[in-house]
């Protein structure tokens, strides 16, 4: 049984994106794979179980193509609220060990690959002597490292990360560059094998950011924010993607240049100026991801009814339009089931700008 364990520079480099590419493009090699994430930050309760919100994901995902994992086992230890203050109070580095081998061992059975995911850099989780680098020594895991686009910084990082894992004696079999600016892309892809190549490490990929993987749909905001919905929305309109954000705080005639399709248009409930403006686009046939409406402030039931009218979602905070637009813009958007195109997207992007074969050679 084979076993590699995705590892990062940072938080949001990629790793479960990149993690769900591979575990897609293997299947035409590996007819029965595994996943686990044995150390969660950010976590849910599922079951009965605080479980990491990328097992999750990632578990509803994969049962697209069959593949079928336990929850309680994808994502053994939860690092909630106090959970490293009563470690260093009181440490025990036994049951943290024991309950990760424990479920790696049933994700493990009668499979041929197994992913295991980290959580940010090598580092992370010394504080409960369960680093990532002391996790994939404890799970006999050769490592592949993603960092984001760039040359200097990535290769720093990928130097530093490599060291930690190598001190524990975990191989570490190359890495991925992610999210490398298309314009910059070739320049990028040569310079950074040149300089890795230096340093013994081997370019596994080099992948061109996709702007499309990071636009949040109209559920997600909801998922992740208080707003709430001014009418009930059907599955659809709650699946459209926002890829711009319109704050309507301008007249109407210069706000008109910045609407495009998919643009969610942020303005307070009662600039009806914008209202109708963005109603106008929608009939002539502009495609509008959304509305919210700010300040605590409703329009004219009139308009409510046209909106409804055009199934255009339209949600309602109490925040102030910067503060909407800020908590919008920074959202940390994942890739979810019913997102079918990113899904699609991260498949052809794992398949043509990562080398496979050298992976599957290496491990």
């Amino acid at each position: 049984m084979k076993r590699i364990f995705i590892a990062a520079t940072k938080q949001n480099d990629g790793k479960t994106t990149i993690a769900l590419g591979l575990i897609f493009n293997f299947q035409k090699v590996f007819k029965r794979i595994g996943f686990i994430k044995p150390v969660g930050q950010r976590y849910l309760e599922e079951d009965g179980f605080k479980v990491d919100e990328d097992s999750i994901l990632i578990e509803d995902t994969l049962k697209i193509c069959g593949i079928k994992c336990k929850l309680k086992d994808t994502s053994p230890v939860a690092v909630e609220k106090g959970f490293t203050e009563n470690y260093i109070a009181k440490p025990d580095r036994k049951p943290i060990s024991r309950q990760i081998k424990e479920s790696f061992k049933r994700v493990a059975q009668k499979k041929d690959l197994v992913v295991i995911e980290g959580t940010g850099h090598a580092g992370v989780g010394s504080v409960f002597d369960h680093s990532n680098a002391a996790v994939a020594r404890l799970l006999g895991s050769k490592v592949i490292i993603i960092s984001s686009g760039g040359i200097g910084r990535p290769i720093d990082e990928i130097v530093l990360n490599k060291a930690l894992f190598e001190k524990e004696g975990v191989k570490v079999l190359g890495v991925i560059v992610n999210k490398v600016m298309p314009d910059k892309f070739g320049k990028i892809s040569r310079l950074i094998r040149r300089g890795l190549k230096r340093k013994g490490i081997e370019v596994l990929g080099v992948i061109p950011y996709n702007s499309s993987l990071s636009y949040p749909t109209i559920r997600q905001i909801l998922e992740e924010t208080d707003y709430k919905t001014l009418f009930a929305c059907s599955d659809a309109a709650l699946d459209n993607h926002v890829a711009k954000i319109v704050i309507g705080a301008m007249q109407p005639k210069d706000a008109e240049k910045y609407i495009e399709d998919h643009s969610l248009v942020i303005t307070p409930g009662d600039r009806e100026d914008i209202i109708r403006l963005t109603l106008d686009l929608y009939g002539r046939g502009r495609k509008i991801a959304g509305i919210v409406l700010t300040g605590d402030l409703m329009p004219e039931q009139d308009f409510i009814n046209q909106m409804q009218q055009a199934s255009i979602p339209v949600l309602w905070s109490r925040q102030d339009t910067y503060a909407v637009s800020s908590v919008i813009h920074d959202l940390t958007v994942k890739i979810r089931p019913a997102d079918k195109e990113k899904i699609e997207t991260v498949k052809k992007l794992i398949r043509d700008y990562v080398d496979l074969n050298m992976i599957m050679k290496r491990m």
